[in-house]
């Protein structure tokens, strides 16, 4: 694997870092600012709206720009939001620095999965995305747990202070590893817009949305969930946000090994599995041994979905990728604002902190549906040379789409 690819997962590492801590800070967040639970949720809420509108926009916007240069352009934003994040004197400001920060996050993730696709073989893709990713992962076992132990400890201002420091170093690497990659000639927003007209790429977004939502239902309620229901101290809250990104580690790594041998039997597999998982986990919530092997399983599960998803945009977006990778990151975080909100709502509506949980299993089996469907679609799809040859006949324009 090249070096560049270190330089994406330090800046991944940041931004999980920012993503995911939030969650083992809610209440104290909450405390200090004097809002409910349900409200801080809105902290989670409104980072995943800012990736859903700041992955297409700042793609587009940065269509004429290099690859390594918007991607440094991104890693600047992000440090800024996190920066407000910390010195934030009202909830507003502090929702206001959390957007800031996100709306960095799709266009990173998006252009970077096209630029590790770029730099390996194509029988590696799904690896070398994989790969960026694995900095993700790696920032739930490290950067979480530390900055949690550090916002508990200290205060978590000085938690996103950090954070924004991790910025810096994501930054200086790109700019250090990352080789000048010029925009390709050609990339018109045309031309990117026009993968979306494919349904497999709206149905492989719409999988994203619903399964990783079914992670977030879960984890963004963990820290109440944890104490109020499992019985868990405070404290406790760091060991189990590592064996989350323990999970998520192990997850990444099997949908990367597994996503360019048989990617629709592995989104099959772990789509079922985390529905299973998180139907079983309302119940078994209650018990300190079995919920923290449930975690361990949400995040194993839920984060083996994300490479075979990802490379499936690329692969049905063939020729056009940026636009529409950056916007299935987008979908990644809109399905975590669906989950964070539907949450609040169970939860506010007096089912308890463990009710997230079957929120979560019905959109992991509504993501398991649309595969299916997606297969389905695709097995009945005319073949391409009998696709050209019914254009022919009929005196149509025999452009042949290319299948994956």
């Amino acid at each position: 694997m090249p070096l560049a690819l270190l330089a994406l997962a330090l800046g991944a590492f940041g931004i999980g870092t920012t993503e995911f801590v939030i969650m083992g800070l809610l209440p104290q967040i909450a405390t200090d600012y004097g809002v409910t639970i349900p409200t801080a949720g809105l902290l989670v809420t409104g980072y995943a709206l800012g990736v859903v509108v700041g992955a297409p926009l700042l793609t587009v916007l940065g269509n004429k720009v290099s690859r390594k240069r918007m991607l440094m352009l991104l890693m600047g934003l992000f440090v800024l939001g996190n920066v407000l994040s910390a010195l934030a004197p009202s909830f507003g400001l502090m929702l206001t620095g959390r957007v800031v920060a996100s709306l960095a996050h799709g266009s990173f993730f998006g252009i970077g999965s096209v630029v590790a696709a770029g730099l390996v073989a194509p029988d590696k893709k799904a690896g070398a995305i994989a790969t960026m990713f694995t900095g993700l992962t790696v920032a739930n076992i490290v950067g979480v747990p530390l900055g949690t132990f550090i916002g508990q400890a200290i205060g978590w201002r000085t938690t996103f202070a950090v954070v924004a420091a991790l910025g810096v170093v994501g930054l200086l690497g790109i700019a250090r590893l990352v080789p000048a990659m010029p925009r390709p000639e050609g990339t018109l927003l045309r031309r990117e817009l026009k993968a979306f007209r494919n349904p497999q790429v709206l149905l492989a977004m719409a999988m994203t949305v619903l399964g990783f939502g079914g992670v977030f239902a879960a984890i963004t309620y963990i820290a109440p969930m944890m104490t109020e229901a499992a019985g868990y101290s405070e404290g406790a809250v760091t060991w189990l946000l590592v064996l989350f990104g323990t999970g998520m580690f192990l997850g990444n790594l099997l949908g990367g090994r597994y996503a360019d041998r048989a990617l629709m039997p592995l989104l099959y597999t772990t789509l079922g599995g985390l529905a299973v998982v998180l139907a079983l986990f309302t119940v078994t919530a209650h018990n300190k041994i079995l919920a923290a092997i449930m975690i361990l399983l949400v995040g194993a599960l839920g984060f083996a979905t994300v490479p075979p998803l990802q490379k499936r945009v690329l692969d049905q977006a063939h020729g056009a990728p940026t636009l529409a990778s950056a916007v299935n990151i987008g979908a990644f975080n809109l399905g975590n604002a669906l989950a964070a909100w539907l949450g609040g709502i169970v939860i506010a509506a007096g089912f308890g902190y463990t009710s997230p949980n079957w929120v979560g299993a019905v959109l992991a089996a509504a993501a398991l549906g649309l595969a299916l469907w997606s297969a389905a679609l695709e097995r009945r799809a005319p073949a391409p040379e009998a696709e050209a040859a019914e254009a022919v006949d009929t005196g149509a324009d025999a452009r042949v789409p290319v299948h994956h």
